[in-house]
């Protein structure tokens, strides 16, 4: 196989949660314990973060990598969905895996993914461990894919787990309140590890605590912190909690011997997007109009998100919008301005929610607008009929981002 025909089989011999739901979902890390042992256990070889949670996770985690890379340490970062190429998930450095690696790896391993029944997700933390000890990596931030106990990840023993917050998301695979997904990602905790907390509620802190107090795990939580001089270039409101969490969790690996100044943390922060190649986070993809582009996809998400767009000053407000099939829309359809005029979409992925039932669920919360048969339509109609000082906001998913990048 060449590296297209490669990463069809990736994406096609087995069910991927992100694009089919449901059925790609195991519930064990059996088949993930098996692989790493028959690799020779790769997860061993590298010094780790781990990094979950609801919201926040990857502008946390890239976060994280930022600063490594500005201290002077090799970097692997493992983060997911991507959006618009496979070797975004695994980078060291900012610079994707090598098509080249990704290829050879799947040929000399392939009967055993097969023969195993292994999924997506599965052999994509094989290859990320595998590539991150071939390159020797000094350290690799590690974001969990889904949950956190059972996730593919979640064989690394790290320097520092962190959690950043929690809310109703994935519900059908993590339990459909907050106490029972609190309790998935609390999975990650390991025996005597240090834990930090990014944001907690009534409902979850006190699990936390225990969790970690079984585990003999120090907590710190970060919200408790005062962090008024750290910025980043990620813009987004919402960064500034995520900032919090990332100064926590260096200050836990400044105290384990981690050589980071204030000056690498502060570089770090403000060159996140250039050290990382990080995308979708409160992105301006255009001016006149103003184009700008959010992968907040959840009701935490998505009022943070919809909170900093009503601080923007435009005439008209243009909203491309397309979700996937298993979103609760009563939760987030009621967060949108109603003064805007939406283009509803479907993301081009098995998953995804037909713009016709989309529009005819957004009636009923007063969002007015037109459906079009692909996300890119919706964007080219938005862009034409905006005004030089309107606003097009583009979001819903994670996948409508990706197809406007």
């Amino acid at each position: 196989m060449n590296y297209s025909e490669t990463i069809n089989w990736l994406f096609a011999q087995l069910p991927m949660y992100q694009r089919v739901g449901q059925s790609a979902y195991k519930a064990d890390l059996a088949a993930t314990i098996n692989l790493a042992n028959y690799l020779n256990n790769p997860e061993r070889s590298f010094k780790s973060v781990h990094v979950a949670g609801t919201n926040g996770k990857g502008s946390t985690s890239h976060m994280l990598a930022s600063v490594f890379q500005e201290a002077g340490y090799k970097t692997g970062l493992y983060t997911s969905p991507h959006l618009k190429d496979f070797r975004e998930r695994i980078k060291i450095n900012g610079e994707m895996i090598s098509k080249q690696f990704v290829l050879k790896f799947v040929e000399k391993h392939k009967s055993f993914f097969e023969s195993n029944q292994l999924s997506f997700f599965e052999m994509t933390v094989g290859l990320a461990f595998d590539y991150f000890r071939n390159e020797k990596v000094d350290i690799a931030i590690i974001e969990v894919g889904m949950g956190g106990r059972l996730d593919s990840t979640n064989i690394i023993t790290p320097e520092v787990a962190v959690i950043t917050n929690i809310g109703l998301d994935h519900t059908q695979f993590l339990g459909s309140t907050l106490e029972k997904i609190a309790a998935e990602k609390a999975g990650i905790i390991k025996g005597g590890i240090p834990l930090i907390i990014g944001e907690t509620l009534p409902e979850t802190k006190e699990i936390f605590k225990k969790i970690a107090s079984e585990k003999n795990a120090p907590i710190s939580f970060a919200e408790t912190i005062d962090a008024p001089n750290y910025t980043s270039d990620l813009k987004g409101f919402y960064q500034k909690k995520n900032i919090k969490t990332v100064i926590s969790t260096l200050r836990i690996l400044q105290k384990k011997g981690w050589n980071i100044s204030e000056e690498n943390i502060q570089n770090g922060l403000m060159n996140t997007v250039k050290n990382t190649g990080l995308m979708g986070r409160w992105q301006v993809l255009n001016e006149n109009p103003k184009v700008i582009c959010d992968t907040g996809h959840n009701k935490e998400g998505l009022e943070l998100v919809m909170k900093q767009l009503a601080e923007e000053e435009y005439k008209n407000l243009h909203i491309v919008l397309g979700v996937v099939s298993d979103k609760d829309l009563a939760s987030v359809l009621p967060l949108f301005p109603k003064n805007a005029i939406f283009y509803f979409c479907k993301p081009n992925i098995p998953r995804g929610l037909d713009a016709s039932l989309l529009l005819s669920r957004a009636r009923g919360f007063g969002l007015v607008g037109e459906e079009y048969i692909s996300v890119s339509k919706a964007y080219e109609a938005a862009l034409k009929a905006a005004l030089p000082n309107d606003l097009v906001f583009v979001g819903g998913s994670t996948f409508v981002v990706a197809e406007v990048i």
